[in-house]
């Protein structure tokens, strides 16, 4: 029995010292970032183009009209705003007929999608937003993000440069409200952030990050228009993936963005961690079965309890021990040192069972293949296709989209 006790030690040990190696990269990847940010300028609003913001919406949700108002304060020479849903009944549009009353200057066009007629709803509306753009540069954000006046400029100048396919930023975890929240925010500005800057210091970027996408019509009409990518549950990282296999560059933009975490219940947390980690696993499999190397906390839990049982207690407890403080050096330099959320500072000793957690949501990604969205049960297969699961979809025709303005709105 000493024999195994002793071989999970060494696996523990494995896996520590894989989790330090990820550290020290991790920490050469945000010094660069740090370095590269304090050299980029900030653009002049003269050479900017035209551009678009799109915006999905779906229901209400906590911060939603804050977060909205910051589109409407950009510092910008010419952009206007789409708002896409359903149908007129969205709740979400109360919020943005008060933002336009607030705001009468900003050109703003509300997109009604109709009915979905592919697994992801969300790309099935952009589809028709794409469809109502006046401008060629584009950029694509979520609902549930808030950023500075100076956004729109940072993520549209990279792409002046015809080699720049995409943009997108990373950001920063903002709970509103809960324990719960607090932790998945925590997962948001570090571990997500560490796994995008150690990437593209390792290499190319092949994906891009949802919250924000900046694009230019033509590439995205050079992969076959964003409609390709309604049958994915990630439709964020296959679009970068694709523009990436076209040539040109994804680019992380200096600008970082808040990206409000809205599940504030210990279910709501949990299930929508577990999806994207089950996405992630068939969107990237070998690269999410690989990532299991980067935690650390649970092979320090290992070696204490192999340490232990075989003979080497005291062994066993300082690698624990490293391993925590691994975790809260990991919060520290990536949280603060690129995102600057201020939390990760605050709360770093809270970090390690983050990466606790995050292991446990990477070996519940093994345990099935189906997610629930937006209430409805999809099963995913190879490269991250959804199949709708609960019946067959609705056969009803889509509705035409139709572009008005939010005061012609019943």
């Amino acid at each position: 029995m000493k024999f195994v006790w002793n071989a999970l030690l060494y696996l523990a040990v494995t896996g520590i010292i894989t989790s330090t190696g990820y550290l020290v990269i991790l920490l050469a990847a945000s010094a660069r970032f740090r370095r590269r940010n304090r050299q980029t300028p900030l653009s002049s609003t003269d050479s900017l183009p035209p551009a678009t913001m799109m915006k999905p919406l779906c229901g209400m949700e906590p911060k939603l009209e804050e977060n909205l108002e910051t589109f409407f304060l950009q510092d910008y020479p010419e952009f206007e705003i789409l708002f896409g849903t359903r149908d007129a009944s969205d709740p979400a549009l109360d919020v943005v007929r008060r933002l336009c009353a607030r705001y009468p200057h900003v050109r703003v066009k509300t997109v009604f999608s109709g009915q979905p007629d592919k697994p992801n709803a969300k790309v099935c509306t952009l589809r028709e937003m794409f469809a109502q753009a006046a401008h060629e540069y584009v950029v694509i954000s979520d609902s549930d993000v808030g950023v500075s006046a100076d956004y729109l400029r940072r993520v549209v100048a990279p792409l002046l440069n015809d080699n720049n396919g995409l943009v997108m930023c990373l950001y920063r975890g903002v709970p509103t409200g809960g324990f719960w929240a607090e932790l998945e925010a925590l997962g948001m500005s570090v571990e997500m952030t560490g796994g995008v800057v150690a990437a593209s210091t390792l290499g190319e970027v092949d994906f891009a990050l949802g919250p924000t996408m900046a694009t230019r019509r033509e590439v995205v009409n050079s992969i076959g228009g964003i409609g390709v990518l309604a049958d994915y549950c990630a439709d964020d990282y296959v679009l970068g993936n694709l523009v990436a296999k076209s040539g040109r560059k994804v680019v992380i933009s200096e600008n970082v963005i808040d990206h409000y975490v809205v599940n504030r219940s210990f279910k709501s947390s949990m299930l929508h961690q577990t999806r994207w980690m089950l996405s992630t696993r068939f969107s990237i499999p070998m690269g999410h079965a690989s990532s299991v190397l980067t935690f650390a906390v649970p092979f320090g839990l290992l070696a204490a309890i192999a340490g232990t049982f075989s003979g080497n207690g005291k062994l066993g407890m300082a690698l624990l021990a490293w391993t925590l403080i691994n975790r809260m050096i990991m919060s520290i330099c990536v949280g603060w040192g690129v995102v600057r959320d201020k939390r990760s500072l605050t709360f770093c000793w809270l970090y390690p069972l983050r990466d606790l957690m995050g292991f446990g949501f990477w070996l519940a990604s093994y345990a099935g293949d189906t997610v629930v969205w937006r209430g409805e049960k999809y099963k995913l297969v190879h490269g991250g296709r959804m199949i709708r699961q609960d019946a067959a979809l609705d056969k009803k025709p889509v509705a035409e989209s139709v572009a008005v303005g939010v005061d012609d709105l019943p």
